[in-house]
């Protein structure tokens, strides 16, 4: 077993609020950190990769693996399934691999209720303001007017639910909630329930002292 056990990182955002640029952040400053690829029963897409991109399963083998409680999360949108497999999750934890989920305030809560949930660390990032979240929508030049305004009238539903998380940091400089991030995040790797060594280490020092006496 690794020195510690990894986290399940759940960093959660309207769109727009700088999730994706962060989590990139994140890998790059620790390669013990890998994001989570989700299973969907949607048909893959040109250039799609199976188990990189998505894990693209039958609704049948989707429903038996949420019945087994095999999926740490799931939802279904548009018409087809997607969900967080446990498996792959449970390996990386006890290799001492973080995961890194970038999922909604309802993924994040069926996580937390998993019986991986003693090792997460939910995170949300707030906009500055409601103007300037429109305005980083707008000049990232990706969608067209009609789907900015839908992410806009999406996006106080999930701000709503920022009290739910462990932490919350307001992206207003990038830089800085990257440093803020890392440092949440080394914290965290530092709780008792991820060093399972410790309870090894206690046991010697306890032999230690009989063999004093």
């Amino acid at each position: 077993m690794a020195n510690r056990r990894g986290l399940l990182i759940i960093l959660s955002s309207p769109s727009g609020a700088g999730k994706s640029t962060l989590a990139k952040r994140l890998r790059a400053w620790d390669g013990d950190i890998r994001f989570s690829v989700s299973a969907t029963t949607r048909a893959p897409r040109d250039g799609e990769v199976d188990g990189q991109d998505y894990h693209f399963v039958s609704v049948e083998d989707f429903k038996r693996d949420v019945a087994y409680s095999q999926m740490l999360e799931h939802a279904h949108v548009f018409g087809n399934f997607y969900g967080s497999p446990k498996g792959p999750v449970q390996e990386a934890i006890e290799k001492g691999q973080d995961v890194l989920f970038d999922i909604d305030w309802q993924g994040a809560q069926q996580i937390r209720n998993s019986d991986l949930g003693q090792h997460t660390l939910s995170i949300f990032l707030l906009p500055p303001s409601i103007r300037e979240l429109r305005r980083r929508l707008e000049s990232r030049g990706q969608d067209d007017a009609e789907t900015i305004l839908r992410r806009m009238q999406k996006s106080w539903d999930e701000i709503s639910h920022w009290g739910s998380y462990d932490h919350v940091l307001i992206n207003e400089d990038l830089d800085k909630t990257e440093c803020d991030l890392k440092t949440i995040i080394s914290a965290t790797r530092l709780r008792r329930i991820q060093q399972p060594h410790l309870i090894d280490h206690a046991r010697m020092l306890q032999q230690e002292f009989e063999d004093l006496e």
